[in-house]
């Protein structure tokens, strides 16, 4: 299946960091994801109650990152991808959280995870 529903820099102010300055500050995150899915009854019936409704997601990804209040990168991507495999009708994920004003010499530092539900 290479059915994707995609997500594209989805900004976000949080908080977010493991040094205390960054825990008194929103910082600001971009977040992109693939979600692998069967697109093939949404698209033959045009019914959206059989796709991902990418606005839902979007809301869930954005709640999620104000209520962790994470320190590490890594431990919210991970949570947001079992979240997504719980939650949505996709098999497999793949995020990427950007976090662009981290390193002024750099135009993001972040991480790129995937997970898959199991068997």
């Amino acid at each position: 299946m290479n059915d994707i529903v995609f997500i594209k820099d989805l900004q976000i102010n949080t908080l977010i960091g493991v040094y205390s300055w960054e825990r008194a500050i929103k910082q600001q995150l971009l977040i992109s994801c693939e979600m692998v899915c069967d697109m093939k009854k949404a698209a033959q019936s045009d019914d959206v109650a059989f796709a991902i409704n990418y606005k839902t997601v979007c809301e869930d990804i954005e709640r999620l990152c104000h209520d962790m209040k994470a320190k590490l990168l890594e431990k919210l991507a991970e949570d947001i991808c079992a979240y997504i495999l719980a939650n949505y009708p996709c098999q497999a994920i793949t995020l990427t959280i950007n976090k662009p004003n981290a390193i002024k010499q750099a135009g993001g530092v972040g991480v790129k995870m995937t997970r898959a539900k199991s068997s």
